[in-house]
């Protein structure tokens, strides 16, 4: 993956938007940065105040509650979202960030003594499932059985949804557990959190939770490596980075917008409305195409080119609106962190082997980052 691709060119020049069978269903893909902004505002429009069919294809085959807070509408999603943001705020605080900071050192020197490591499996997901104990405020040690189920909770590698729920298993233990002994933790304090004046349900707890193992997992993974691909192909990025570090915050930015690991997400229209000359019918999910609009010329010049210190970069890799990606923060923490260590303590990525990971579909193919990518770290 050397280069980010764009496979909704010619469609987003044409008309702006696409349908595209996903799973039997006809969706029509907003394409344009515009029209997927301003669709991600209007949630009386385009409401995500449906279960399950939020993501695409939809998942009620693989969970059994509403995830939360994303699929709820405002203002029940904003009194939802400030049950748990104090959670995903800290990747902003000092004692934080020194933890992930920590956490990467190690990872990245225990991977420059080694003659070769595989990015996907045994460094991003580690370095994801640690990070996640520390936002969550549960044993470290919780780690080990989440890199266990693997890059995506639900998906096994081709796509394929997983058989049995092993995500849902694990979730109703830790709320037992909350229940019975306390503590301060992410469990804990959804145990003896309230929604309208009254304690929240055990479905509601769940939602909270699925959410937080499935949303921000295989995204941060495929940011990850797909990062340290690019510096890998582009020793000469690396050095720009290395040359002025302050350059990292807008290289981070840049890397989320070109390598979005997430294609798009769906919204359902209550009532029927057009969008560019198409119908979408009462009932009908349209998609909010976040790759499309990241490519869109209109937005970004030259989007296909990597410009590590572009700006602005209103790229919608987290969402917009009111269902701002709430893990964003904590995102953006991981893979900052991760390149100012690499500036500092790497001098060159050398790939040894790669196996890109591309989503098929009917009108598009997208690669999405890698299913392995084994590298040797060289040492400065």
């Amino acid at each position: 993956m050397s280069q980010p691709q764009d496979p909704f060119l010619d469609a987003r020049r044409d008309i702006g938007v696409m349908r595209c069978p996903f799973n039997g269903e006809e969706i029509l893909m907003l394409l344009r940065h515009e029209d997927v902004r301003s669709a991600a505002k209007d949630w009386k429009t385009f409401s995500s105040d449906v279960p399950f069919r939020v993501p695409i294809p939809s998942e009620e085959a693989v969970r059994t509650m509403r995830q939360l807070p994303i699929e709820t509408n405002p203002p029940e999603h904003t009194a939802y979202r400030r049950i748990v943001d104090p959670f995903f705020q800290q990747a902003k605080e000092p004692a934080f960030i020194a933890k992930v900071e920590a956490l990467t050192g190690r990872m990245l020197d225990a991977a420059l003594g080694q003659d070769s490591v595989e990015l996907v499996s045994d460094f991003a997901l580690p370095l994801q499932s640690h990070a996640l104990t520390m936002l969550l405020r549960v044993p470290e040690s919780e780690a080990a059985l989440w890199i266990s189920w693997g890059i995506h909770v639900f998906k096994v590698t081709g796509g394929e949804f997983k058989k049995g729920n092993v995500l849902e298993d694990y979730l109703h233990a830790q709320f037992d557990r909350a229940e019975s002994s306390g503590g301060d933790g992410f469990f804990s304090a959804l145990a003896k959190a309230t929604h309208e004046g009254r304690r929240l349900t055990r479905e509601e707890m769940m939602g909270f939770a699925n959410l937080a193992f499935a949303g921000g997992r295989d995204t941060i993974i495929h940011s990850i490596t797909c990062a340290l691909g690019y510096l890998a192909q582009h020793p000469d990025s690396l050095e720009f980075l290395r040359a002025d570090t302050s350059r990292i915050v807008h290289a981070g930015e840049e890397f989320f917008r070109v390598f979005m690991p997430l294609t798009h997400i769906g919204r359902v229209c209550p009532e029927g409305t057009s969008v560019r000359g198409e119908t979408v019918k009462a009932g009908e999910r349209i998609s909010l195409c976040w790759a499309a609009a990241n490519m869109d010329e209109d937005t970004f010049p030259s989007p296909l080119e990597v410009k590590l210190d572009r700006k602005p970069n209103p790229h919608l890799s987290f969402g917009f609106g009111a269902h701002l990606c709430l893990g964003a923060p904590h995102a953006r923490l991981i893979l900052r962190t991760l390149l100012r260590l690499v500036c500092e303590k790497v001098d060159r990525i050398c790939i040894l082997e790669a196996k890109e990971r591309t989503e098929h579909e009917a009108k598009f193919d997208r690669t999405l980052g890698y299913e392995a990518l084994r590298v040797k770290f060289e040492r400065r």
